[in-house]
C-alpha cells in the first residue's frame, strides 16, 4: 500500500484497523486450515505409499504368474483366454470433502470371478492361465484404490499451496501494509494535532499582546 494514497483522517484510521482486524482473523483461520490440511495429507500419503507398495507388490505377482502361464500354454492361449473374458467392474465416481477440499472416492464391483465366470472354459486350459486371470484381477483392483488415494493427495497438495500463499500474502504483504498505514495515519493525527495546539498557543499569544498594547 502506498502511504502517499492514504488519507491521514480519523475516518481511514477506523477502516484500517477494521481491516487489520479482518486481515489477522482470516490469516489465523488460515493458518488452522493449512495445519489441518498438512495434517490430513500425511494421513492420506501413508495410505498412498501402502497402496503404492502394495500395487507394486501384486503387480510382481501377476506378472510372474502370466509369463508363467505364457510358457505353459503359448502366447497365443494366453490372449485367448484374455480376449474370452466378459465381465467389467462397475465403477462410480462420487466425492467427498476432505477439510473443505473435494477429493474423489471409488466404488466398484470386483471382477474377481471363479474359474467357471471367466468364459475361457475349464477343459483345455491349465491351472497355469487360472492363476494369472486371478493374479490380474486382484492387480485390477489394486489399481482402483491406488488411484484413488494418489488423486486425494494430489489435490490436498494442491490446496495446500493454494493456502500458503494466502498465508504468506497476509503475513507478509497485506497486514505489514496495512500496520505501516495505520502507524503513517497516527503519525499525521498526531502531528496534525501539534500542529493545531502550536496555532492556537500562537493566537493566544498575539491576543494577549494585542490586549496589552
Amino acid at each position: 500500500m502506498a502511504l502517499r494514497e492514504v488519507k491521514p483522517t480519523r475516518s481511514e484510521l477506523l477502516e484500517i484497523k477494521k481491516k487489520i482486524r479482518l486481515s489477522e482473523s482470516g490469516y489465523n483461520l488460515l493458518k488452522m486450515k493449512r495445519d489441518g490440511l498438512i495434517l490430513e495429507f500425511f494421513d492420506v500419503l501413508e495410505k498412498a505409499k501402502d497402496a503404492s507398495m502394495d500395487l507394486a507388490n501384486t503387480y510382481k505377482v501377476a506378472k510372474e504368474k502370466i509369463d508363467v502361464a505364457k510358457m505353459v500354454e503359448g502366447v497365443i492361449e494366453v490372449y485367448s483366454a484374455a480376449f474370452a473374458l466378459k465381465h467389467k467392474p462397475e465403477v462410480a465416481l462420487t466425492s467427498r470433502s476432505l477439510m473443505g477440499v473435494v477429493v474423489p472416492e471409488v466404488s466398484f464391483t470386483s471382477i474377481s470371478q471363479s474359474i467357471d465366470e471367466r468364459g475361457y472354459g475349464i477343459i483345455g486350459t491349465s491351472s497355469a492361465i487360472d492363476e494369472a486371470a486371478a493374479a490380474y484381477e486382484e492387480l485390477l483392483d489394486k489399481v482402483i484404490r491406488a488411484a484413488e488415494v494418489e488423486t486425494a493427495v494430489k489435490r490436498l497438495l494442491v490446496e495446500i499451496e493454494r493456502i500458503k500463499r494466502r498465508v504468506n500474502a497476509l503475513e507478509f504483504r497485506v497486514i505489514p501494509d496495512l500496520k505501516e498505514a495505520e502507524a503513517f495515519i497516527v503519525f499525521r493525527l498526531e502531528e496534525m494535532e501539534r500542529e493545531n495546539i502550536f496555532r492556537l498557543k500562537k493566537i493566544k499569544i498575539k491576543a494577549k499582546a494585542a490586549e496589552a498594547a
